[in-house]
């Protein structure tokens, strides 16, 4: 599984449509609205890199009021949780 955590910036008064938008998308398993240079963090998991490459440039791009996404790959979890077995596919 990959998992990448993708920064995005999105026209001011779309943020919200936007992120629920981006929630209902099968591989995105969160979206946060945060603070700071970008306005919502999706965390994705999919089977590969080209599961991950579809995904940001034919289904992300596509939404109106995307304006940059910075993504980045995952390389190892640090956590209590068994990732595995919740997002298993």
């Amino acid at each position: 599984m990959v998992t990448s955590i993708i920064l995005i910036n999105v026209k001011r008064d779309r943020v919200n449509e936007v992120a629920e938008q981006l929630a209902s998308m099968d591989d995105i398993s969160e979206v946060y609205s945060v603070t700071g240079h970008y306005d919502l963090v999706a965390i994705v998991r999919v089977k590969s890199n080209d599961g991950l490459a579809g995904l940001v440039t034919e289904h992300m791009m596509k939404i109106d009021g995307i304006e940059k996404t910075d993504t980045m790959l995952a390389f190892k979890a640090y956590s209590r949780h068994d990732l595995d077995a919740m997002f298993s596919v």
